[in-house]
């Protein structure tokens, strides 16, 4: 069986295209999102298997990352002591400014 890309037909053609671009765009958001992320947020911790997973399997192992190794981040509570008090507009126009002459009268 020798037959030559020319040989296939025009929808073929087309869907082989669709998938070699689906299969690369895959790949580079698989490598960029594993490149960005921690180990210690990827399943395994080791992001060489990973790596090799994404290159070897082909569309299926860029999936099989974005799906499965991915951990999410732990979901951290908001300190109150880290925030700011609230503050009038009255006092910082106050500090800015100083005491307004009529302030005693409103």
């Amino acid at each position: 069986m020798n037959a030559t890309l020319s040989s296939l037909p025009t929808g073929a053609l087309i869907a082989l295209a669709v998938l070699a671009v689906a299969q690369i765009t895959l790949d580079v958001i698989a490598l960029v999102d594993l490149y960005r992320r921690p180990a210690a947020r990827v399943a395994f911790g080791n992001k060489w298997v990973w790596v090799a997973v994404i290159l070897l399997a082909n569309l299926i192992g860029a999936i099989l990352y974005l799906v499965v190794a991915r951990k999410p981040a732990t979901a951290v509570e908001p300190s109150t002591a880290a925030r700011a008090p609230s503050v009038s507009p009255d006092t910082v126009a106050e500090a800015l400014y100083g005491s307004h002459p009529d302030a005693g009268s409103r």
